[in-house]
Protein backbone atom coordinates (compact mmCIF):
# COMPACT_ATOMS: atom_id res chain seq x y z
CA UNK A 1 0.00 0.00 0.00
CA UNK A 2 1.31 3.44 -0.95
CA UNK A 3 0.71 6.17 1.62
CA UNK A 4 1.31 9.89 1.12
CA UNK A 5 2.17 11.56 4.42
CA UNK A 6 1.76 15.34 4.36
CA UNK A 7 3.48 16.58 7.52
CA UNK A 8 5.90 19.46 8.18
CA UNK A 9 6.81 18.51 11.77
CA UNK A 10 10.01 16.47 11.42
CA UNK A 11 9.61 14.79 14.80
CA UNK A 12 6.16 13.48 13.87
CA UNK A 13 7.07 12.58 10.27
CA UNK A 14 10.14 10.55 11.31
CA UNK A 15 8.05 8.62 13.83
CA UNK A 16 5.25 7.92 11.33
CA UNK A 17 7.50 6.99 8.40
CA UNK A 18 9.37 4.54 10.63
CA UNK A 19 6.26 3.07 12.23
CA UNK A 20 4.27 2.73 9.01
CA UNK A 21 7.28 1.25 7.25
CA UNK A 22 7.62 -1.39 9.97
CA UNK A 23 3.89 -2.12 9.55
CA UNK A 24 4.53 -2.97 5.89
CA UNK A 25 3.46 0.26 4.20
CA UNK A 26 5.38 2.28 1.62
CA UNK A 27 5.37 5.91 2.74
CA UNK A 28 6.14 9.00 0.65
CA UNK A 29 6.70 12.16 2.69
CA UNK A 30 5.69 15.66 1.60
CA UNK A 31 6.75 18.42 3.98
CA UNK A 32 4.57 21.07 2.36
CA UNK A 33 1.21 21.35 0.64
CA UNK A 34 2.89 22.40 -2.60
CA UNK A 35 5.10 19.30 -2.69
CA UNK A 36 2.12 17.10 -1.86
CA UNK A 37 0.11 18.66 -4.69
CA UNK A 38 2.87 17.87 -7.17
CA UNK A 39 3.16 14.28 -5.94
CA UNK A 40 -0.60 13.74 -6.14
CA UNK A 41 -0.63 15.06 -9.70
CA UNK A 42 2.11 12.58 -10.65
CA UNK A 43 1.49 9.41 -8.63
CA UNK A 44 -1.41 7.35 -7.33
CA UNK A 45 -1.74 6.72 -3.60
CA UNK A 46 -3.99 4.39 -1.62
CA UNK A 47 -4.50 6.94 1.17
CA UNK A 48 -3.35 10.43 2.13
CA UNK A 49 -2.50 11.32 5.74
CA UNK A 50 -3.00 15.06 5.83
CA UNK A 51 -1.77 17.50 8.46
CA UNK A 52 -3.90 20.65 8.46
CA UNK A 53 -1.48 23.27 9.74
CA UNK A 54 1.04 23.42 6.88
CA UNK A 55 3.20 26.32 5.70
CA UNK A 56 1.92 27.94 2.51
CA UNK A 57 -0.76 25.71 1.03
CA UNK A 58 -2.52 24.29 4.10
CA UNK A 59 -4.36 21.00 4.50
CA UNK A 60 -7.83 22.44 4.00
CA UNK A 61 -6.85 24.19 0.76
CA UNK A 62 -5.02 21.10 -0.50
CA UNK A 63 -8.02 18.89 0.25
CA UNK A 64 -10.25 21.28 -1.73
CA UNK A 65 -7.85 21.09 -4.70
CA UNK A 66 -7.74 17.29 -4.58
CA UNK A 67 -11.52 16.94 -4.56
CA UNK A 68 -12.00 19.68 -7.18
CA UNK A 69 -9.88 17.56 -9.52
CA UNK A 70 -12.22 14.59 -8.93
CA UNK A 71 -9.53 12.68 -7.06
CA UNK A 72 -11.29 10.57 -4.42
CA UNK A 73 -8.29 9.01 -2.73
CA UNK A 74 -9.20 8.57 0.98
CA UNK A 75 -7.93 11.47 3.11
CA UNK A 76 -7.32 11.04 6.83
CA UNK A 77 -6.80 14.44 8.48
CA UNK A 78 -4.28 14.58 11.32
CA UNK A 79 -4.36 17.72 13.43
CA UNK A 80 -3.93 19.23 16.87
CA UNK A 81 -7.04 21.27 16.04
CA UNK A 82 -9.70 19.10 17.65
CA UNK A 83 -12.81 21.24 18.16
CA UNK A 84 -16.05 20.03 16.50
CA UNK A 85 -15.96 23.07 14.18
CA UNK A 86 -12.46 22.18 12.96
CA UNK A 87 -13.52 18.60 12.29
CA UNK A 88 -16.69 19.66 10.47
CA UNK A 89 -14.79 22.11 8.27
CA UNK A 90 -12.19 19.56 7.21
CA UNK A 91 -14.76 16.84 6.57
CA UNK A 92 -16.93 19.25 4.61
CA UNK A 93 -13.97 20.06 2.37
CA UNK A 94 -13.75 16.37 1.45
CA UNK A 95 -11.69 14.57 4.10
CA UNK A 96 -12.95 11.08 4.92
CA UNK A 97 -11.91 10.92 8.55
CA UNK A 98 -10.23 13.02 11.25
CA UNK A 99 -7.75 11.97 13.94
CA UNK A 100 -6.73 14.44 16.63
CA UNK A 101 -3.12 14.75 17.74
CA UNK A 102 -1.72 13.27 19.88
CA UNK A 103 -3.04 9.83 18.89
CA UNK A 104 -2.18 6.21 19.53
CA UNK A 105 -0.31 4.63 16.63
CA UNK A 106 -2.53 1.53 16.76
CA UNK A 107 -5.59 3.74 16.27
CA UNK A 108 -3.94 5.32 13.23
CA UNK A 109 -3.34 1.87 11.74
CA UNK A 110 -6.96 0.92 12.42
CA UNK A 111 -8.27 4.09 10.70
CA UNK A 112 -6.00 3.48 7.68
CA UNK A 113 -7.24 -0.09 7.31
CA UNK A 114 -10.88 0.95 7.63
CA UNK A 115 -10.65 3.75 5.06
CA UNK A 116 -8.73 1.73 2.47
CA UNK A 117 -11.04 -1.26 2.94
CA UNK A 118 -14.09 0.95 2.46
CA UNK A 119 -12.56 2.54 -0.64
CA UNK A 120 -11.67 -0.84 -2.13
CA UNK A 121 -15.20 -2.15 -1.61
CA UNK A 122 -16.68 0.93 -3.27
CA UNK A 123 -14.58 0.33 -6.39
CA UNK A 124 -15.64 -3.32 -6.46
CA UNK A 125 -19.30 -2.36 -6.71
CA UNK A 126 -20.85 -2.43 -10.14
CA UNK A 127 -21.50 0.88 -11.82
CA UNK A 128 -24.89 2.10 -10.73
CA UNK A 129 -27.26 4.99 -11.06
CA UNK A 130 -29.27 6.03 -8.03
CA UNK A 131 -32.54 7.71 -8.91
CA UNK A 132 -35.64 9.16 -7.35
CA UNK A 133 -38.11 10.81 -9.68
CA UNK A 134 -36.12 13.05 -12.01
CA UNK A 135 -33.08 13.17 -9.68
CA UNK A 136 -30.20 10.88 -10.74
CA UNK A 137 -26.79 10.19 -9.17
CA UNK A 138 -24.02 8.59 -11.22
CA UNK A 139 -21.82 7.16 -8.47
CA UNK A 140 -18.94 6.43 -10.87
CA UNK A 141 -18.71 10.03 -12.03
CA UNK A 142 -19.81 11.54 -8.70
CA UNK A 143 -22.37 13.47 -10.73
CA UNK A 144 -25.87 14.57 -9.70
CA UNK A 145 -28.42 15.62 -12.32
CA UNK A 146 -32.07 16.60 -12.30
CA UNK A 147 -33.91 16.87 -15.59
CA UNK A 148 -30.46 16.55 -17.25
CA UNK A 149 -29.26 19.67 -15.37
CA UNK A 150 -26.14 19.07 -13.26
CA UNK A 151 -26.39 20.01 -9.59
CA UNK A 152 -23.25 21.19 -7.80
CA UNK A 153 -22.95 19.76 -4.28
CA UNK A 154 -20.17 20.02 -1.70
CA UNK A 155 -18.46 16.70 -0.80
CA UNK A 156 -20.52 16.40 2.40
CA UNK A 157 -23.78 17.31 0.66
CA UNK A 158 -23.01 14.66 -1.97
CA UNK A 159 -22.28 11.97 0.65
CA UNK A 160 -25.50 12.86 2.45
CA UNK A 161 -27.64 12.64 -0.68
CA UNK A 162 -26.02 9.35 -1.76
CA UNK A 163 -26.66 7.81 1.66
CA UNK A 164 -30.32 8.87 1.53
CA UNK A 165 -30.72 7.58 -2.04
CA UNK A 166 -28.98 4.27 -1.26
CA UNK A 167 -31.59 3.78 1.45
CA UNK A 168 -34.56 4.93 -0.59
CA UNK A 169 -37.98 4.12 0.91
CA UNK A 170 -36.36 3.58 4.34
CA UNK A 171 -36.71 5.99 7.24
CA UNK A 172 -33.27 7.03 8.53
CA UNK A 173 -32.75 8.52 11.98
CA UNK A 174 -30.59 11.57 12.47
CA UNK A 175 -28.11 9.42 14.41
CA UNK A 176 -27.83 6.92 11.53
CA UNK A 177 -27.23 9.74 9.06
CA UNK A 178 -24.70 11.47 11.33
CA UNK A 179 -22.61 8.35 11.85
CA UNK A 180 -22.70 7.16 8.24
CA UNK A 181 -22.08 10.49 6.51
CA UNK A 182 -19.68 12.19 8.91
CA UNK A 183 -18.15 8.99 10.22
CA UNK A 184 -17.20 10.39 13.64
CA UNK A 185 -18.98 10.51 16.96
CA UNK A 186 -20.53 13.94 17.18
CA UNK A 187 -22.96 14.73 19.97
CA UNK A 188 -26.25 13.24 18.81
CA UNK A 189 -28.04 16.41 19.91
CA UNK A 190 -26.32 18.46 17.18
CA UNK A 191 -28.46 19.95 14.41
CA UNK A 192 -25.78 19.25 11.80
CA UNK A 193 -27.96 16.78 9.89
CA UNK A 194 -30.89 19.19 9.69
CA UNK A 195 -28.61 22.00 8.49
CA UNK A 196 -27.18 19.90 5.66
CA UNK A 197 -30.59 18.53 4.70
CA UNK A 198 -31.66 22.15 4.19
CA UNK A 199 -28.54 22.81 2.10
CA UNK A 200 -29.38 19.88 -0.21
CA UNK A 201 -33.06 20.85 -0.41
CA UNK A 202 -32.08 24.34 -1.50
CA UNK A 203 -30.11 22.91 -4.43
CA UNK A 204 -32.61 20.38 -5.76
CA UNK A 205 -36.03 21.10 -7.27
CA UNK A 206 -38.93 19.62 -5.30
CA UNK A 207 -41.72 21.65 -6.90
CA UNK A 208 -43.00 18.78 -9.06
CA UNK A 209 -41.97 15.83 -6.90
CA UNK A 210 -41.15 15.78 -3.17
CA UNK A 211 -37.87 13.89 -2.76
CA UNK A 212 -36.65 14.33 0.84
CA UNK A 213 -39.41 13.83 3.39
CA UNK A 214 -39.15 14.85 7.04
CA UNK A 215 -40.45 12.18 9.41
CA UNK A 216 -41.38 14.14 12.52
CA UNK A 217 -39.56 12.99 15.63
CA UNK A 218 -37.55 10.39 13.72
CA UNK A 219 -35.47 11.57 10.77
CA UNK A 220 -35.66 11.66 6.99
CA UNK A 221 -36.87 9.56 4.10
CA UNK A 222 -36.30 9.59 0.34
CA UNK A 223 -39.09 7.87 -1.53
CA UNK A 224 -40.49 7.60 -5.05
Amino acid sequence: MNILLVEDDQRISVFLVKGLGEAGYHVVLAESGEKARDLINTYDFDIILMDIMLPGLDGIQLTQIIRFKKNYTPILALSALNSPDDKIKMLDMGADDYLSKPFHFEELLSRIKALTRRNKLSYQKESQLLSCGDLVIDTDLHKVTQNTKEIELSPTEYKLLVFLMENKNKVLSRTQILHNVWGINFDNSTNLVDVYISYVRNKIDETEHKIIHTIKGTGYLVKD
